[in-house]
C-alpha cells in the first residue's frame, strides 16, 4: 500500500462509509449491508489529528499503524476504498480539507458513519458533508454495550449520576457475575462490589516477579509508520523505543487473553499499587485496543467471567476488573454524550493556574511525579491510580486549568479517545464538572503515595511535611485544599471525616500550611 490506495466501484458511489482511525472493527455498523458493487470505504490520515493536541509518538503510530493494517483486512474483503496516506498529503491539509476533497472527487450519493468518539469529529464531518450537500446518516455505535439513548434514558433528570447504580442496572440487563435468574437473580458472592479487598500497596520489598505482559514487536507497517512519525512530528513528545501494543485483533486478542491467563488472578488486590521499573503492574494493557474497536467490551467482559466460573480464579479480582469495562467505561461514555459539550468547559473550582512545564519533560524533584511522567513519556501509558492520584491529583491541589490538563491526558496517552479521556479527567481527576458524575474530588497527601509505592524513596521532598523547608508539595497542597475548602468538604459526608482532621491543627499551623503553599503555588515550574 503506498501514496492513496484506492479501489474504486465501477458506478456512482451509493454509499461512503468513513471509517475512523478508533473504529477499527468488521463489525462497524456502516459496513454491515457493504456492497462492494455500489458503496466506497474511505480512510484518511491526516497531520492535523496528530497535533489537534501535541500527541505522544507513540499515540500517533499506534492510530496510524493500527488503520494501515485494518485497510489490509478492507483489501482482503474485496471492498472498494481509498486511503489517504499521511505522506501523500504535500500541501499538509486538515483532516476537513482532505474529508472535503474526498467528497468532491468521489461524488456520493449519502456518507454513512458510525458515532464519533469526539463531539468535535461528529460536527467536523457533518459540516463538511452540508458543505459537500451530500447526504449524511450516523449509525449508534454497536461496539458498546449501552447505547446513547439507553443511557439518557437511565440518566432521565438526575442532576447527579452514579456509577455504581448503572453499574448494577448493566450487571443485570447483560447477566453478568448474576446468580439465578430473572428477578430473584442475585449478584455472585452476595454483593456488588468488592473495591474493599482491592487496594493493597505491594510490600515493603517490592512486587516480586510479575507475569509480564504481551508486548508485540513492530512488523514491516508498524516499522515504516514509526520512521514517518519520527519524520512528521519530530518535535512531539514521547519516545518510540519500547513501542509494542498491538496493531491488529489478532494481536489485541492475544493480549486479552495472556491477561486473563497470568495477570487477571493478581489484578484485583494490587490493581492501585505503584513501584518504580514495573510501569504496567498487574494491569490488562487493553484499553487501547477496545478504544480503537480492536476487541469488543461484551467479549472481554466474558472472558474475564468464563475465567471465574470455569478456572475459580479470585471473584474480587473478577470483579474490579469487569467494573471497569462493563461498569465505568459504559457509564463514562454515556456522561460524555449527555454533558457534551458543556464538559469540555467544566471547571468547578475556576482553576486557571497554567500547567508546569515539566509535565511534558518530568523534569521536577518530585519524585512521584518523575516517575509517573518518566513512564509516560517512555511508554505512552500510566495506569488508573498513577492518573488519578498523581499527575491528576496534583494538578486539582496545584489548582491547574482543568482544559490545559485535559488537553495534556488526550495527548499523552496511547488509549485517549475524547469520549473516555475527557470526562474521566475533567470530572473524576479533576473534579471540574463538580459533583455530576462523581460524589468527591480524589485527593489525597504524599502520604498516600508513599503507602502505595517507593515513589518517595530518596525523594527531595518528606511525604510526613506539611509546611516548612522540604514539605512534600502534594502534602502542603493537599493540606491547602482542606484549609481553603473546608465548608464545602464537610458538607459532604464523603469528605467529612478528611476536612475533620484540620479542624484540629492550630491557628499557627493552619498559617505555616497556607504560606508554604503560596510558596509552591507561585513557582510550580521549579518544584
Amino acid at each position: 500500500m503506498s501514496g492513496r490506495a484506492e479501489r474504486r466501484p465501477q458506478q456512482q458511489i451509493r454509499h461512503l462509509v468513513l471509517v475512523l482511525g478508533d473504529q477499527l472493527t468488521l463489525d462497524h455498523p456502516a459496513l454491515q449491508d457493504f456492497d462492494p458493487t455500489q458503496d466506497h470505504i474511505l480512510m484518511i490520515e491526516a497531520a492535523s489529528e496528530g497535533r489537534q493536541v501535541w500527541s505522544h509518538k507513540a499515540r500517533i503510530a499506534l492510530f496510524l499503524s493500527a488503520m494501515r493494517h485494518f485497510c489490509n483486512v478492507v483489501h482482503q474483503q474485496g471492498w472498494t476504498y481509498t486511503y489517504q496516506k499521511l505522506d501523500d498529503n504535500p500541501q499538509s491539509l486538515s483532516f476537513r480539507e482532505l474529508l472535503a476533497q474526498h467528497l468532491q472527487g468521489l461524488k456520493p450519493e449519502m456518507m454513512l458513519i458510525c458515532e464519533p468518539g469526539e463531539w468535535r469529529m461528529l460536527a467536523t464531518i457533518q459540516d463538511a458533508c452540508r458543505a459537500a450537500d451530500v447526504a449524511i446518516q450516523v449509525l449508534p455505535d454497536n461496539h458498546f454495550m449501552c447505547t446513547t439513548e439507553q443511557f439518557a434514558a437511565w440518566a432521565g433528570n438526575k442532576k447527579e449520576l452514579r456509577m455504581e447504580f448503572f453499574y448494577r442496572d448493566m450487571r443485570r440487563r447483560h447477566g453478568v457475575l448474576m446468580q439465578g435468574n430473572g428477578a430473584t437473580a442475585e449478584p455472585a458472592g452476595g454483593r456488588w462490589n468488592f473495591d474493599t479487598e482491592n487496594r493493597r500497596g505491594y510490600p515493603k520489598s517490592g512486587p516480586g516477579e510479575m507475569a509480564p505482559p504481551v508486548r508485540f514487536q513492530p512488523d514491516r507497517i508498524t516499522q515504516q509508520v514509526m520512521a514517518l512519525v519520527e519524520e512528521h512530528f519530530a518535535d512531539h513528545p514521547g519516545s518510540l523505543a519500547h513501542f509494542g501494543w498491538p496493531v491488529t485483533r489478532e494481536e489485541a486478542l492475544q493480549a486479552l487473553q495472556g491477561f486473563i491467563d497470568a495477570r487477571l488472578p493478581h489484578f484485583g488486590p494490587f490493581q492501585d499499587a505503584m513501584w518504580t521499573g514495573t510501569p504496567w503492574g498487574w494491569h490488562a494493557l487493553i484499553a487501547s485496543s477496545l478504544n480503537l474497536h480492536l476487541i469488543s467490551p461484551t467479549e472481554v467482559v466474558a472472558f474475564a467471567e468464563a475465567a471465574w466460573r470455569d478456572r475459580g480464579l479470585d471473584l474480587a479480582s473478577v470483579e474490579g476488573f469487569i467494573r471497569q469495562v462493563l461498569g465505568w467505561r459504559e457509564f463514562i461514555r454515556g456522561v460524555y454524550w449527555l454533558d457534551m459539550p458543556r464538559l469540555k468547559g467544566a471547571n468547578h473550582y475556576n482553576h486557571q493556574r497554567a500547567m508546569p512545564a515539566w509535565y511534558w519533560s518530568g523534569d521536577t524533584r518530585m519524585a512521584c511525579m518523575r516517575h509517573t511522567i518518566g513512564q509516560t513519556l517512555e511508554h505512552g501509558y500510566a495506569h488508573h491510580i498513577q492518573r488519578l492520584m498523581v499527575t491528576g491529583q496534583f494538578a486539582v491541589l496545584a489548582q491547574i486549568n482543568p482544559q490545559e490538563v485535559c488537553d495534556w491526558y488526550l495527548a499523552m496517552y496511547v488509549d485517549a479517545v475524547e469520549w473516555v479521556e475527557l470526562p474521566n479527567t475533567a470530572g473524576m481527576a479533576l473534579f471540574a464538572a463538580g459533583p455530576r458524575f462523581t460524589s468527591k474530588p480524589y485527593i489525597a497527601s504524599g502520604q498516600y503515595i508513599k503507602r502505595m509505592s517507593n515513589y518517595c524513596d530518596g525523594c527531595a521532598y518528606q511525604p510526613e511535611k506539611r509546611s516548612g523547608e522540604g514539605a512534600c508539595p502534594m502534602t502542603t497542597l493537599y493540606w491547602n485544599f482542606l484549609d481553603e475548602h473546608e465548608a464545602t468538604l464537610k458538607a459532604n459526608p464523603r469528605t467529612a471525616l478528611m476536612v475533620r482532621n484540620i479542624t484540629r491543627l492550630s491557628d499557627s499551623e493552619r498559617e505555616s500550611i497556607r504560606v508554604r503553599a503560596n510558596h509552591y503555588l507561585s513557582a510550580l515550574d521549579d518544584l
